[in-house]
């Protein structure tokens, strides 16, 4: 079963950041999941939230700042600003460092509450450039979007998200659509979900794995990978079991 760090190392670092990134990366874990957005001038962004209020010292939305103003901003505030001055980053910084990296990233596309025009072509934009087409899963809780990817590279695998309580016969609609993995939240995880994936060759990779009561389910139920903002915790219990 595989690791994937949530927003990089964020029970530790501040998340989506160079930082948390670099930090997973020191664990072993196996991927890393990260989200990106656009900022008013179409540069393609890391962040979460479609507001900043939460993460940095600012506020204001996303779409409504350039980079330049951007970056400005601490997105340390949400660590309580103690690792000092660190930056949102750009995607294109995340890529030139992944491409040297032995990680998948698990590339959420934030178009569920705001539709960024372009932003699916702009992400595979910088995902080509960088020679990153084996080593990424595009995930979007807005289905759209990883159907438009997989309109545009239909090589790179897609997950759809699922919020809670799931959905019912998971594997015949990611098969029916062409995507390769289906990502639930950990309360919409059931193992009829994980059985019906098996049968039509989807993966099963569950978000936010946190609970080692959820992480042992996970394991014994066969999900493919967790998402977790504990990557260490979990890929070294994962090696316990010899398996």
């Amino acid at each position: 079963m595989k690791v994937f760090a949530h927003r990089g190392y964020s029970g530790r670092y501040p998340e989506n950041t160079m930082l948390a990134f670099q930090k997973a990366a020191e664990t072993g874990c196996d991927g890393i999941e990260l989200d990106v957005q656009l900022t008013k001038d179409g540069t393609v962004v890391v962040i979460h939230d479609e507001s900043i209020d939460r993460t940095t010292e600012g506020t204001g939305f996303v779409k409504d700042l350039t980079y330049e103003e951007l970056k400005k901003f601490n997105a340390d505030a949400v660590c309580g600003g103690i690792h000092g001055f660190v930056p949102v980053p750009t995607f294109e910084e995340y890529c030139i460092w992944a491409k040297d990296q032995e990680l998948v990233t698990n590339i959420e596309i934030k178009t569920g509450v705001y539709y960024y025009e372009g932003l699916e072509e702009r992400t595979l934009e910088f995902v080509r450039k960088y020679g990153l087409e084996k080593k990424v899963i595009f995930s979007s809780f807005n289905h759209t979007s990883i159907i438009r990817l997989k309109e545009l590279a239909p090589g790179i695998p897609c997950g759809a998200l699922l919020d809670h309580p799931g959905l019912g016969n998971a594997g015949y609609y990611c098969d029916r659509y062409h995507f390769e993995c289906y990502h639930p939240g950990v309360k919409g995880l059931t193992k009829e979900a994980v059985d019906n994936c098996r049968k039509y060759g989807i993966l099963v990779n569950v978000w936010t794995v946190n609970d080692m009561s959820v992480l042992e389910q996970a394991y014994e139920w066969g999900c493919d990978g967790v998402i977790s903002n504990f990557p260490e915790i979990c890929k070294r219990w994962i090696q316990s079991k010899g398996r």
